[in-house]
This record gives structure tokens, C-alpha cells and sequence, in this order.
């Protein structure tokens, strides 16, 4: 089926995005997401506010010599302040000091707004609106206004709103972009107010969308305007922004394009990529990857119900609404107590030990996954725990290693130590915390110690070092996670805890799990198993 009419793609990850607590973004990192936008295909990229701080400033020289092959750079700004001369005034020179063809400026279309906030005159308020965008066209710049407080403004006085909208136009904008800055209208008000104003000034291309996430519909919210007739788009990569962030423009890309038939990317082919580029600006971003976000988060075709996944086994479009390699993403089966047969048959099958394991072994699996599961074990977190689950019970499997005993010390320090201190009246106090491990390992027993920052790091060095001997390519393994859960109440400090830890290699990363209601065990648990599979994963 034939594409319908391109709807523009405008991102403010740069700038909105970065207005979300937690986010800063240096110049280098604002580049690297500008070039991953770039080759996703967007259209337009927001790349700061103009001469609001020295980081943007530098962004806008540094980015003129950097040869995009998609996207237009945008300069936001505001209007010129009440009572100023254009030509004079610090808001308007720095937009055009960035030096861009396109800019952004941000107005009142709120008479609450105008008279409450910036304290002006509606009359006032709408000569600022019509100078500054004369005034930037005139210095051969392409306009955007993004009519702020537009959905609220119009609600309280619908004539004012619409005035604000008609100046803009008279002025020159080449787009106006209505704005829920608040966040607080719904999608069905969102489509009823737009269908108005597309009906009132007739004008094809003309009109955006800007929606915030406080109601949590601000994707429905982009969409509902889509449908109504709205040229372009704006939101952040992954939802990130002010408050509770903005559209997030990966859903928003991905639900036009696959449920709306929309063209939305430069180039359609690149939808594939919207995985890749929210995980990669989450990582820039220094934020962790949220695994249930829609279309391309880790669980997002992830199937765990027994029904679910035999269903899914036999058709995925019975449990799936997109095929998950549309957006670059991938289907998955998750082991759990609520798992059946089938399930773990397709986990035995992806280790290509179906030869060796039935059916009868899977239910045995099954059974041993809900006896560990209900003393704190959550194998969905740790699928390499799992995998290991399966290896033991293999017909004459032989663990890599047997753990005698150990034996954890932590004290006030009376000799050097790695660790780090408690205080007392002011003074520092380090602590000691050592680890000694007897280890079987082909018929030897080694036993050893080790120092460490902390019980389980002290543990994991003995641990490597009573094995080393015997398998050197452990010192590949790197601990990359380590979680803590409380998953049982129990009395004082006698909870059940749960541990997960994250390794890594120079090729995989992989996740193990530890339950006990001591901390230390199991913490041992889940190293053990991490440090065994590393070793059955590569036939050592």
C-alpha cells in the first residue's frame, strides 16, 4: 500500500529532552545524538536554546561544520520581551547569532498567560509575536511558532488564541505549532480543538503538535492531532523532557508509520533503527533503558504467560501486534514459574540440547524453576542462571567446581585495607573485609583469601583466585551489575534477598541469580553461577 502524505518529524531531545531532571547532556554528547537523529532521518533536530548558556552557543559553531545528510538544525528562541525594540532586544540577537536557517521561538497564545505571567497587555503580547517574526524573516530565516499554552489558552478564551495564531501567520511563520505545555488536555480535546483550527485557517502544512506526558497521553495526544490533520510532529526520544517529558517520538514514529500508514523517516527503511536509537541515546543520556517501553524496549515482545507463549509458539501474531524486526526489536520467551512445557522445550531447543533433553525433562525443569522461584529465584531476570538450570540436568553433567566453604570477615581495621571506613566523632574508621574460600576443582581443594571494598567483592577475588590455576580465561569476566532485592519479608533482618549480577566478556553479557535470607550466600550464589556458565558457554 502506498505511503499517505509525509508527516515532519521535528525532535527537542537537545533541548526539551534535556530539561527532564537527571539530564545533561555535554557538547560532545548533544553531537553524537545529533548525528544518530541525522542518520535515523528526521527532519528537523532542536538544538538548544540560543544564548541561554555557553555549551549551546558553542553547539551552534560546532555544528555548522559538521555535513548532516538528513536533518535541518534548529535554533530555539522567544519572542523579543514586552516594551523592547526588536532590533535591540537579547532574545532575538541570540537566535540569529546561532546562525541557523531555521529557528523556533516560543510565544504566549494564552490571554491567562500574557496578562498573569509575563505581566503584558494582550495588545502588547500580540505586537511581540508579530515583530519578532518579521523581524527574523527579514533576516532570511524560516519560522517556526510554537504557540505556547495554546490548547489551555483556547479553552479559556477561544477569540485571543485564535488571534495569536492569525498574527503569527500575517507575520510570516511557515509553521505554527500548537502547544499543550501544561500537559493536562486529553486526546479526544486535543482532536476537537485542532479539527477546528484546521478548519478555520485552511491552510495545508501549516499546523504542529507539541503535547506534554502530565496526563500521560501524550502520544495519544500527537496521534489524536495526526488524525485530525497535523502537518508535523514534535516530541523527545524516548519520552524524556520537562515534568514528566514530552511525546515520546519513538512511539510516535513507529505508531504513524506502522498502524497509520504515515511516512514519517526520510527514508522508511530506516524504521528499523528506532531500537538502536533509543537505547543509544539512553546511554548517552546516562539513563537506564526502560525494558517495558512500547515497540522497543527489551520486554516489549517478550512473552511469559504459559498461554501466551504457546500461542505465540504457534503463530506470533497471536500475542504480537508487529512483527518486532520492523523497529529493529526481537521476540523472546520468558522461563518463569508461570512457564509451560512448551516454553521450556523452545529454551532447550535455542541451547541445541533437544537431542539429549524430552519433553519428560522439561517438566522436571519446569518443577525444580517453581521450588527455587518461591524461595526468591527469578530466572526471567537471569537467563544464563537458567540455561545453567537446564545444563545440570543433563545425564552425567559435572559442575566445573564445587565450593567447600567460606568464610567472610568484616572488622574495624587493624591492618592496610582496600576498604572503605565508617566514622565516628568526626573520624574515620576503614573497614576490613576479607574473604577466605575452600574450592574443589578436579579432584584438588584449593583454599585461599582475599581482600576486597566490601564481603562480596572480597569473595568474588577469592573465588577467581582459588580457580585461576585451573582456568585462567576467568580473568576475562567482568562484573558490570550487582542488584540487591528484598523479595520476603521476614523478621528484623531475616529477609529473603535476592541478587542478580551482571557479567561481561569482550564478546557477551550475561545475568545470573542468587536467593538466600544471607546476603553473602547469596551473593555467592549468583557468582558461582555466573562464573560456571561463563565456562560452559565456552566448552572450558
Amino acid at each position: 500500500m502506498e505511503k499517505q502524505q509525509k508527516i515532519e518529524i521535528y525532535d527537542t531531545t537537545l533541548r526539551d529532552g534535556t530539561q527532564q531532571s537527571g539530564i545533561n547532556l555535554s557538547l560532545e554528547e548533544k553531537i553524537l545524538i545529533t548525528k544518530k537523529l541525522d542518520d535515523l532521518g528526521v527532519d528537523f533536530i532542536e538544538g538548544g536554546f540560543a544564548g541561554s548558556n555557553p555549551k549551546d552557543e558553542e553547539y551552534f559553531r560546532r555544528i555548522k561544520n559538521i555535513k548532516l545528510k538528513n536533518s535541518k538544525i534548529v535554533s530555539f528562541g522567544q519572542t523579543r520581551k514586552p516594551s523592547s525594540k526588536v532590533e535591540n532586544d537579547p532574545f532575538i540577537k541570540a537566535i540569529l547569532s546561532a546562525n541557523t536557517e531555521f529557528v523556533t521561538i516560543v510565544g504566549k497564545s494564552s490571554a491567562y498567560q500574557t496578562e498573569k505571567i509575563i505581566k503584558t497587555s494582550l495588545e502588547e503580547n500580540i505586537n511581540m509575536i508579530a515583530d519578532s517574526i518579521e523581524y527574523l524573516k527579514k533576516n532570511n530565516k524560516e519560522v517556526f511558532f510554537d504557540a505556547e499554552h495554546f490548547f489551555d489558552g483556547y479553552k479559556d478564551n477561544p477569540e485571543y488564541s485564535l488571534l495569536c495564531l492569525k498574527t503569527a501567520i500575517n507575520a510570516g511563520a511557515k509553521r505554527i505549532i500548537l502547544c499543550d505545555t501544561n500537559g493536562g488536555t486529553l486526546p479526544s480535546e486535543i482532536y476537537q480543538i485542532t479539527k477546528v483550527i484546521l478548519n478555520e485557517f485552511k491552510q495545508e502544512k501549516l499546523f504542529g503538535i507539541h503535547t506534554h506526558n502530565d496526563t500521560d497521553t501524550a502520544v495519544a495526544s500527537t496521534i489524536s492531532a495526526v488524525e485530525a490533520g497535523i502537518f508535523q510532529v514534535q516530541g523527545c526520544i524516548n519520552g524524556y523532557g520537562e515534568r514528566t517529558g514530552n511525546a515520546n517520538l519513538i512511539s510516535v514514529i513507529a505508531n504513524l508509520n506502522l498502524k497509520m500508514n504515515k511516512k514519517t523517516l526520510l527514508n522508511d527503511e530506516n524504521l528499523n533503527q528506532l531500537t538502536n536509537v533509543s537505547n543509544f541515546v539512553s546511554e548517552v543520556a546516562n539513563k537506564r533503558p526502560f525494558p517495558f517501553q512500547p515497540f522497543v524496549g527489551k520486554n516489549a515482545f517478550t512473552h511469559k504467560g504459559g498461554m501466551h507463549a504457546a500461542g505465540y509458539l504457534i503463530d506470533p501474531q497471536s500475542f504480537q501486534h508487529i512483527e518486532p524486526t520492523d523497529v529493529g526489536n526481537e521476540s523472546s520467551i520468558s522461563i518463569s514459574e508461570l512457564s509451560g512445557k512448551k516454553s521450556v522445550m523452545t529454551r532447550i531447543e535455542n541451547l541445541g540440547l533437544e537431542k539429549i533433553l524430552d519433553n519428560s525433562d522439561a517438566e522436571k525443569i519446569i518443577k525444580i524453576i517453581k521450588e527455587k522461584e518461591s524461595t526468591g529465584y527469578a530466572y526471567e531476570l537471569a537467563g544464563s542462571s537458567l540455561d545453567l538450570l537446564i545444563h545440570r540436568n543433563l545425564p552425567n553433567y559435572e559442575a566445573k567446581f564445587e565450593l567447600v566453604d567460606f568464610m567472610v570477615i568484616i572488622e574495624n581495621k587493624r591492618r592496610g585495607s582496600l576498604g572503605t571506613g565508617w566514622r565516628k566523632n568526626d573520624q574515620e574508621h576503614p573497614m576490613l573485609s576479607e574473604a577466605t574460600i575452600k574450592i574443589k576443582t578436579k579432584n584438588k581443594i584449593v583454599h585461599t583469601a582475599a581482600e576486597g571494598n566490601g564481603p562480596v567483592d572480597a569473595l568474588d577475588k577469592a573465588t577467581r583466585k582459588g580457580l585461576i590455576d585451573t582456568f585462567p580465561e576467568i580473568h576475562k569476566i567482568r562484573l558490570t551489575d550487582y542488584i540487591v532485592r528484598v523479595v520476603e519479608e521476614g523478621t528484623g533482618t531475616g529477609a529473603v534477598v535476592r541478587v542478580i549480577i551482571e557479567s561481561s566478556d569482550d564478546k557477551d553479557v550475561w545475568t545470573t541469580v542468587g536467593a538466600s535470607s544471607n546476603i553473602i550466600e547469596a551473593s555467592w550464589l549468583a557468582l558461582s553461577d555466573s562464573i560456571e556458565w561463563f565456562l560452559i558457554k565456552n566448552s572450558l
